[in-house]
């Protein structure tokens, strides 16, 4: 259930070529620290990774978590794509709107997302495609870094396995 299918340094780094070599048809995207950092920031080059996936005919729409609609909001409207916020990850009630928007059997999903107990357990719980990214930025809380270094035990015993 924690371990993600497969990990990128970031987002822009998974390739049209990846996606289709693994029968992805559609991708649900988190939205903090993976497509913008916590300075509301957006990844460099997130807008023409977008934009390829879309000639490649790849469906995508955004999960998040948030709880600030207007935040998710811009960032969608930047990318010209569907969203849902407050999405409740790892619950399958976001996931389960987005698989509905993309009108895509949810093994032709991937979820990409940068957090280890929200982005993948619920793409695996879906039986979804997770994958898992680097963080952009690092955690501005306490609860958040003290998060990061659990998720880090997770994939460091996820490496030796």
């Amino acid at each position: 259930m924690l371990k993600p299918k497969a990990r990128f340094e970031k987002i822009t780094d998974i390739t049209t070529k990846f996606l289709k070599e693994n029968n992805i048809k559609a991708v649900i995207l988190d939205v903090d620290n993976t497509l913008i950092n916590l300075d509301k920031e957006p990844l460099e080059n997130i807008e023409n990774w977008v934009e390829e996936l879309k000639k490649e005919k790849i469906k995508i729409c955004i999960a998040s978590n948030s709880i600030k609609k207007k935040k998710v909001g811009k960032v969608a409207e930047m990318l010209n794509v569907p969203y849902i916020y407050f999405s409740t990850k790892p619950l399958k009630r976001g996931l389960k709107k987005a698989v509905n928007i993309l009108q895509e059997k949810e093994e032709n999903i991937a979820e990409i997302g940068d957090q280890l107990f929200t982005d993948v357990i619920g793409a695996n719980r879906m039986k979804m495609f997770s994958i898992l990214t680097t963080p952009i930025s690092g955690e501005k809380t306490k609860l958040g870094a003290i998060k990061r270094k659990i998720e880090k035990i997770f994939l460091e015993k996820q490496k030796k396995n």
